[in-house]
Formats: structure tokens, C-alpha cells, sequence
């Protein structure tokens, strides 16, 4: 139950929030600031110098370090899925499923295990924007006590090719044209439609993402399901064909087209704000 207590204190309900988000969060405050090596800086502001209008002097390991780490700070981008937002988190067992798996983190209701979640588009670059009407993916990393689990899903319970082999054929024709990059985050381009005519069997994908499910209002409210089937085994050795799918407690809800391109052009960074405000809210 929330309520004020006495004097000037938080809410309860405002300080459970905020102990939530603490430990998430590192803190540098009091550390010196040190080269990469560990060894304590006084000035990353200026270079060494001989005199004070002297010359810099090449002896000036710092700044070598320094720039060194800015040229190789930046990493090619992803082929598909560059542009995400990440988050960190639990996954809470809301009933044992240990009748079809040994698997420990399924074992008992209320189980919580650490995980990593990234929300992803496909075609787009890392600086397109959010609302393009485009497949989003969610990958998900959980921390469990016998190893991390990966799992990919996408928002879509069917995917564009049924053999593997196709896919780097599949995403060549979506992504943007080499001659002249064009479109970006989005795959309407006749090299695209090409592909879809020469493979029947991406048209029932090709339905979803046109479909009013194409553009998600927020990450918060994606439905999700795992591009493969899985096979789960309990303690007798029985298995069992399974499926992931992420439901979400918000409902699922979609922008229109129209409101999609407005949003992403007043606000590119739309479905990361909302993640992000939702978080630092708690909820």
C-alpha cells in the first residue's frame, strides 16, 4: 500500500522506484580519473607543451592515448538490426514449467533472472528513424545460473523465407539500393518487390508488415515471437516442441501511417524516449 510518510519524506511508492533504478545504475563519483592503464590524470584538457607557447611535445603519451581510443571508438554498423535501444532487467517465472523442461530458470513461480533486452528495426541505419514501417526484433540475453540464454524474436510470428540459405538474398534485396542508397528504413524499392515475386512464400510476412500491426506505437506494447521452434525436455526425458512468444502487459497497439511519419519527423528518437521515460518512471 503507497501513502506519504510523516515529515518530508518520499512516498514510499516513489522510494521502492528509486531503489529499483539504483541498482542499475553505476556511480564514478569520488574515483580519480585515470589513463587506461589505471594510472591517476590531473589534465586531460591540454596537451604537454615546451614553454607556454611552445610547441606540443610528441612525448605526450595522454594525448596519443586519448586519441587513439576517439579514431577506434566507433565500430562498423550492424548489416540489419543497427539501429536499437537497450535495456537491463529481470525475467520474473510467473508459473513452473517444469513439467516440460529442466531448464532452471522455468523451474518455480517467482524466479527472477537478470537479463539484457535490445528492441531493434531491421533495414535502417543507425541514424534513421524510429517509426518506419519496418520489422522490429527483440533480442534477449538471460544471465541464468547454468549459462546465458539467447533468444531472438521478431514482432511478427511468421518470417520472410523458410530456409536459412535465402536470408542474406532476402535482406540484399530490402536493404537500400547500392547505386544510389535509397530508400532508407524502409524496403519499398523495386529490387525488393522483385524478390517477393520470385518467392511466393515471403508474401504472408510481406501481409503482416503492411498489415496496421507494420508500425508499433511503443516497444513496451510488442508482441514478439521466436523465429524458430524449440525443444524443451523435463526430468523423465519427455520432450515437447515449444515456441517463445513475449506477450505484452500493455496490450498490443500500432501508429498509423500517417501518424508514424509525423512522429518520426519531429521526434526520430521516438520509441527510445518512450522506453527510456518509462524506465526512469518505473515502470
Amino acid at each position: 500500500m503507497g501513502g506519504k510518510s510523516a515529515g518530508n519524506q518520499k512516498p514510499v511508492n516513489e522510494n521502492r522506484k528509486q531503489e529499483q533504478l539504483d541498482q542499475y545504475r553505476v556511480s564514478n563519483r569520488g574515483k580519480p580519473l585515470t589513463t587506461n592503464e589505471g594510472r591517476k590524470i590531473s589534465n586531460d584538457q591540454d596537451q604537454l607543451k615546451a614553454g607556454i607557447r611552445g610547441p606540443t611535445l610528441s612525448e605526450d603519451y595522454q594525448y596519443f592515448e586519448k586519441i587513439t581510443h576517439f579514431v577506434k571508438e566507433e565500430e562498423p554498423e550492424r548489416v540489419v538490426h543497427a539501429r536499437g535501444y537497450s535495456a537491463y532487467g529481470e525475467f520474473e517465472c510467473y508459473q513452473s514449467m517444469k513439467d516440460v523442461t529442466k531448464a532452471g530458470f522455468l523451474q518455480e513461480a517467482g524466479k527472477k533472472t537478470p537479463l539484457t533486452i535490445r528492441f531493434s528495426t531491421v533495414q535502417g541505419p543507425k541514424g534513421s528513424y524510429d517509426t518506419a514501417r519496418d520489422l522490429r526484433c527483440q533480442g534477449v540475453k538471460l544471465y541464468t545460473e547454468e549459462g546465458n540464454l539467447d533468444l531472438t524474436t521478431i514482432a511478427m510470428p511468421v518470417l520472410i523465407n523458410q530456409d536459412a540459405m535465402k536470408f542474406p538474398d532476402a535482406m540484399h534485396a530490402y536493404q537500400s539500393k547500392q547505386d544510389d542508397d535509397i530508400p532508407t528504413a524502409t524496403g519499398a524499392h523495386d529490387r525488393f518487390w522483385d524478390y517477393v515475386a520470385n518467392n511466393p512464400e515471403s508474401l504472408h510476412m510481406v501481409q503482416w508488415i503492411m498489415s496496421d500491426r507494420g508500425i508499433v506505437r511503443s516497444y513496451r506494447m510488442m508482441e514478439s515471437w521466436s523465429i524458430n521452434t524449440y525443444l524443451f525436455v523435463n526430468d523423465q526425458g519427455v520432450a515437447t516442441f515449444m515456441r517463445y512468444v513475449w506477450k505484452p502487459v500493455l496490450g498490443v497497439h500500432s501508429l498509423l501511417q500517417d501518424e508514424a511519419l509525423k512522429i518520426g519527423g519531429l521526434d526520430p528518437v521516438f520509441h527510445r524516449r518512450d522506453l527510456r521515460e518509462a524506465i526512469e518512471r518505473g515502470d
